[in-house]
């Protein structure tokens, strides 16, 4: 069987790590987290409210690439968060990389907006959310992937994700965790 990557995309605040996690689980696949690829530098303008530019980006994206290059090349299905935002960063992760498909996460901004607001610990603000829709270029007819509301609970969007991927669970427990 071919490896098969995920790439769970969408603004910040729709919940790509706990759903990538649960994806992660059910499937008995790697997890990686996508912001962990982030130089501190990033990071640091991120947590002080300065949105990220092309240049920022485009050193991240080639990490995450290099990792799903490395981890189809180790025979690995995986799931990887990273807010892809644009085509052409999609274009970059994909870029000689067949086995890669989106998940695209999406719902309104104010829904997206509250849930961002409730969390904590997370070095994104609240107040970048809306340069990231201002940023946010949706699939493409010619992408692999799909679009999934995040409205509802936790175990809700991951069985939508997870039917609108066609994905079948390997196991059945222990992936809301």
């Amino acid at each position: 069987m071919e490896p098969d990557i995920v790439v769970v995309m969408g603004v910040a605040g729709t919940g790509k790590s706990t759903v990538a996690k649960g994806i992660s689980t059910l499937m008995g696949w790697t997890f990686a987290e996508g912001d962990a690829f982030h130089p501190e530098a990033n990071v640091a303008k991120m947590h002080s409210g300065i949105p990220l530019t092309d240049e920022d980006r485009w050193p991240w994206l080639d990490l995450i690439g290099d990792w799903i290059t490395e981890t189809v090349a180790a025979g690995d299905s995986a799931v990887v968060t990273c807010s892809a935002l644009r085509r052409a960063y999609r274009d970059v992760l994909r870029r000689g990389r067949p086995a890669v498909r989106f998940l695209h996460l999406h719902d309104s901004q104010e829904l997206i907006a509250a849930r961002m607001g409730a969390r904590k610990d997370h070095f994104m603000p609240p107040s970048l959310l809306p340069s990231q829709f201002a940023t946010l270029e949706p699939l493409e007819p010619d992408e692999p992937g799909v679009v999934v509301s995040v409205a509802g609970d936790v175990p809700d969007v991951i069985e939508r994700s997870m039917a609108a991927l066609h994905l079948v669970p390997r196991e059945s427990e222990g992936a809301y965790e």
